[in-house]
């Protein structure tokens, strides 16, 4: 212990930074679990219009009658289709929110605490830099993608795929 006391006694820190892959990123700065770190801000990735723009009634009256259906082309293959629907996760009285399964509003910056209600094993994984992508490396300022960064929130699951290098020897030992 007293080698390795001596050795850090004069340590400095590292000199290394992540701010060069955050250029062009625009981030927020979140604290979770005794975490904090940086995430992308999501409501700026929002390429069309704010939910409200059409959304103007509550999602119960908009529902009844003839609608045209503005999102057509999401398909929900997430969970049970019995047990989930758009309302388990958007919130209908206002559509610029998310809401919790308590009814708790969370803002679209905040979504990954709406994902943490079922997915807390990889939440807490998320937290902790074992679970999600870094954005720059493990320097600081640190900062990670979210949940819907590389989930489509529709259609979360990813197929199994081979690498795109396939290593045959290591196949070849296996036999």
């Amino acid at each position: 212990m007293e080698k390795i006391e001596a050795e850090g006694e004069h340590y400095q820190g590292v000199s290394l930074s992540s701010e060069n892959y955050l250029e062009g990123v625009d981030t927020i700065l979140i604290s979770e679990g005794g975490h904090t770190f940086l995430i992308p801000e999501r409501k700026n990735q929002i390429k069309l219009y704010a939910c409200t723009e059409c959304h103007s009634k509550p999602l119960a009256e908009m529902q009844e009658g003839d609608i045209k259906k503005a999102h057509w082309d999401i398909k929900i293959v997430h969970a049970n289709e019995k047990a989930m629907n758009c309302v388990t996760c958007h919130n209908p009285s206002n559509m610029d929110e998310l809401r919790s399964v308590t009814g708790m509003s969370i803002d679209f910056d905040n979504s990954y605490n709406l994902c943490s209600q079922c997915h807390s094993k990889q939440f807490e994984d998320w937290k902790g830099g074992a679970h999600g992508k870094r954005i720059g490396g493990w320097a600081p300022p640190r900062a990670s993608m979210t949940c819907v960064n590389c989930h489509n929130p529709h259609q979360p699951h990813f197929e199994s795929r081979w690498p795109a290098r396939f290593n045959t020897q290591k196949v070849k030992e296996r036999e």
